[in-house]
C-alpha cells in the first residue's frame, strides 16, 4: 500500500499519445511523418552543405541561413525518437527524467530559431536600408557573436524549467495530449501549485516570441517606408522579393506556436484532435518547409542544389 501511494505520489513516468483511436493505424499514418522527417533532415543538410562548400554564399544572409537550417535539424532530431517509437512500437512510456530533457531541447531550441529570424529580418532591413554599409555592418565576427547570444539566451532562459518541473509531485493520470513533452502541458499534470511554473512559462513566452515578432514587424515597417522611397517600381520589387523567403519562414514558425500556446492556456475545452495536429504543425512544419522555401526562392541555393543533382 505504501509503494502504491508513493506510486500515485511522483510516478516515475509519463505517457504520450498518438492519435487516440487509430492506433491499428499507426504503422500506415507514420508513412507521413517519416517522409516529412526525411525531407526536413536532408533538404536542410544540403542547405548546410551548400553554404559551407561554396564560398561565394559565405555571406551573413547565408550565415544567418545555415543557422536556422542548423535549429532546425536539432527540432527535427528532439521529436524524432518519441513521435516514431509510438508510431512504430507503441512505445508511449516516458521516463520522466526523459520528458524533461526532450522539453528543453524543443524549448531552447524554438526560441533560438526566434533570435535567429530576428536576427534574419535585421539582415535585410541593412541591406534594403544601408547597403553599401551591409558588409561592415553585418561581419562575420560580429554574427558569431549574435549566433552565441541567441543560443546562450534560450538555455538560459529554458534551463530552470527541468527544475521547477521536478519540484512538484505528480499524482494524476500522467497522460500528455502530444507524442513529445512540452512545458505548458507537462506542468498541468502536477497535483501541486503551479503559479510560479505558470507564470515563469509566460515571462519567457513574452520575453521571447512576443518581443522578436515585435521587432520583426517593426524591421519591416521600416523596410517598407525605405523601398516606397525607391523611384522604380522595378527596383522596389526586386528589393520586396529578397525578404519573400523570410516573411514565409516568420509566418510558419510564429503562426503555430502562437496558436499552440493560445490553445493551451485559453483553449480548454477545445478538440482533442485540434490540440493535436497543432502540435504537429508547430514542430513539423518549419523545419519541413524551411529548405523548401529558400531553395525555391533563392536562386544562388537552387542553382547549387540543381547542379548537385544533375551530377
Amino acid at each position: 500500500m505504501d509503494l502504491q501511494n508513493s506510486t500515485k505520489t511522483k510516478p516515475p513516468v509519463v505517457w504520450l499519445t498518438g492519435f487516440p483511436g487509430m492506433e491499428s493505424s499507426h504503422i500506415l499514418i507514420s508513412i507521413p511523418f517519416c517522409s516529412m522527417y526525411i525531407i526536413s533532415i536532408m533538404g536542410n543538410a544540403i542547405i548546410l552543405f551548400i553554404i559551407k562548400t561554396d564560398q561565394s554564399l559565405h555571406e551573413p544572409m547565408y550565415i544567418f541561413l545555415s543557422m536556422l537550417a542548423m535549429t532546425d535539424l536539432g527540432l527535427s532530431l528532439s521529436t524524432m525518437p518519441t513521435i516514431l517509437a509510438i508510431f512504430w512500437f507503441n512505445t508511449r512510456r516516458v521516463s520522466l527524467d526523459a520528458c524533461f530533457t526532450q522539453l528543453f531541447f524543443i524549448h531552447s531550441l524554438s526560441f533560438i530559431e526566434s533570435s535567429i529570424l530576428l536576427a534574419m529580418a535585421f539582415d535585410r532591413l541593412v541591406a534594403i536600408r544601408n547597403p553599401l554599409r551591409y558588409a561592415s555592418i553585418l561581419t562575420v565576427p560580429r554574427i558569431s557573436k549574435m549566433g552565441l547570444a541567441f543560443v546562450f539566451r534560450g538555455v538560459a532562459l529554458i534551463f530552470p524549467l527541468p527544475f521547477l518541473l521536478k519540484r512538484h509531485q505528480y499524482c494524476r493520470a500522467n497522460v500528455l495530449f502530444h507524442s513529445f513533452c512540452l512545458h505548458q502541458e507537462v506542468m498541468k499534470l502536477a497535483c501541486s501549485d503551479i503559479t510560479v511554473n505558470s507564470i515563469y512559462g509566460m515571462f519567457v513566452i513574452v520575453s521571447t516570441v512576443g518581443v522578436d515578432s515585435l521587432l520583426i514587424l517593426l524591421s519591416y515597417i521600416m523596410i517598407l517606408r525605405t523601398v516606397l522611397t525607391i523611384a522604380s517600381r522595378e527596383e522596389r520589387l526586386k528589393a520586396l522579393n529578397t525578404c519573400v523567403s523570410h516573411i514565409c519562414a516568420v509566418l510558419l514558425f510564429y503562426m503555430p506556436m502562437i496558436g499552440l500556446s493560445v490553445i493551451h492556456r485559453f483553449g480548454k475545452d477545445s478538440p482533442l484532435l485540434i490540440r493535436i495536429f497543432m502540435g504537429y504543425v508547430y514542430l513539423l512544419v518549419p523545419p519541413l518547409m524551411n529548405p523548401v522555401v529558400y531553395s525555391v526562392k533563392t536562386k544562388q541555393i537552387r542553382a547549387r542544389i540543381i547542379q548537385i543533382f544533375s551530377k
